[in-house]
């Protein structure tokens, strides 16, 4: 059994399904090489990527409060991450598609090849074993055809999803930790303020008695000066 034989038994709906299945098999092979290739080379640079897209946002925040900062962060690994995983996911689609409708399309082939088969040999008037089991084989090729095709879609697509969950368990786990380090830095930054805050209170309080005692010193010179002036003017009119 060769092609040109299994060829000349198709009609024009049987060789639409086969260069259906052709395409879909070629789609699937691209697609899911590509697909492996960038989702491999994504986790190898997805969490490098998240700490510096976030330093370079951290830079930017440095006069804000903590609160506003660790929005901002958030809402910055939210984009990002959801970014990574719309970049993941590209090409699954097709995998997935593949996988699930080329068995039925090579079914559907090999049910209209045996129709199409049994129609000639009705229509010849010649209902032997040889007549019916070579024809009926021959369609039996398409879902052949249809399981070949899913079989390494299937492997790619399973293959990107498993790389495309370690994808985005790095980027989680380094979302987790940027975030704990600018909660952490935020804390030692406000603790640093408070710190300034006592000192330069401490700071007013000290030049406040300083002032005060200043003060203090100066009236007394005051009252001493005084006494002086008192007991001068008094001094002649005793004498």
């Amino acid at each position: 059994m060769d092609f040109t034989t299994y060829w000349q038994y198709s009609d024009m709906v049987t060789r639409t399904l086969f260069f259906l299945l052709i395409a879909l098999s070629v789609a699937s092979w691209v697609t899911g090489i590509i697909r492996i290739l960038q989702s491999r080379k994504l986790a190898a640079s997805v969490a490098d990527d998240l700490s510096q897209h976030i330093h370079n946002k951290q830079a930017s925040l440095a006069d804000t409060d903590a609160a506003s900062r660790r929005l901002v962060i958030e809402q910055t690994l939210l984009k990002h991450i959801g970014r990574y995983r719309f970049a993941s996911e590209r090409g699954l689609p097709i995998l997935g598609t593949t996988a699930a409708i080329a068995p039925f399309i090579g079914l559907f082939g090999t049910v209209w090849g045996i129709f199409h088969a049994l129609h000639n040999i009705g229509t010849t008037g010649q209902a032997g074993l040889g007549q019916v089991a070579g024809p009926i084989g021959e369609a039996l090729i398409m879902t052949g055809l249809g399981i070949a095709v899913a079989i390494p879609a299937v492997v790619f697509y399973n293959l990107a999803v498993r790389i495309n969950r370690r994808v985005m368990y790095q980027a989680n786990d380094r979302a987790h930790d940027l975030l704990a380090q600018s909660t952490a830095f935020a804390a030692v930054q406000q603790s640093s303020f408070q710190s300034s805050a006592v000192q330069q209170s401490s700071i007013q309080q000290g030049t406040t008695a300083t002032q005060a005692q200043l003060m203090k010193s100066a009236n007394t010179d005051k009252q001493a000066v005084q006494s002086s002036e008192n007991y001068h003017k008094s001094a002649p009119s005793q004498l």
